[in-house]
C-alpha cells in the first residue's frame, strides 16, 4: 500500500536496544501535527498515533460503533472524536467518554526514542484513566 498524506504503513520491525523488546518504528515524531492524528497500518492493524497536550497515544483507528476511521475525527484534550456519530474514546483508556459507543477500543503503549515513535502492537491496554 503506497502512503498517503496523513497514511503510512509500518515497516518490518526495527529493534533499537533489547532485542526481546516488542516495541516497533512507526514514524517520526513530526509526522503527527499536535492535536492531530496519522493513520497508519501496523502490519494487520489501523492504527491512529495522536498527538495532544505533550504526549503521543497509539489507539485502534476503528470506532467500535461504527467502524470508521477515529483518525479522521476531532482531537480534544486526551479524547478523539468519531467524525460520524460523535462517539469519543478516551486515549490513555481506549474508553468511550460519550455515545452511541458503549464498547472500549484498544490503545497501545508508546515510547518516543529521540525524534521517532515506537509502538507496541502486542501489548493492547484498556486500563482507567
Amino acid at each position: 500500500m503506497a502512503d498517503t498524506p496523513g497514511q503510512r504503513s509500518a515497516g518490518a520491525p526495527r529493534f533499537r536496544g533489547d532485542p526481546k523488546t516488542a516495541f516497533v518504528k512507526v514514524c517520526g515524531l513530526d509526522e503527527v501535527e499536535d492535536g492531530g492524528a496519522l493513520h497508519i497500518e501496523f502490519g494487520d492493524v489501523p492504527m491512529a498515533i495522536v498527538r495532544t497536550e505533550g504526549e503521543v497515544f497509539a489507539i485502534r483507528d476503528v470506532c467500535s460503533h461504527a467502524e470508521v476511521a477515529l483518525s479522521e475525527g476531532d482531537v480534544e484534550g486526551t479524547t478523539i472524536e468519531c467524525w460520524l456519530h460523535g462517539s469519543r474514546f478516551d486515549l490513555r483508556s481506549g474508553r468511550p467518554t460519550g455515545l452511541p459507543a458503549t464498547i472500549a477500543v484498544p490503545v497501545y503503549p508508546v515510547r518516543i526514542e529521540g525524534d521517532d515513535v515506537y509502538v507496541d502492537a502486542s501489548a493492547t491496554t484498556n486500563r482507567e484513566s
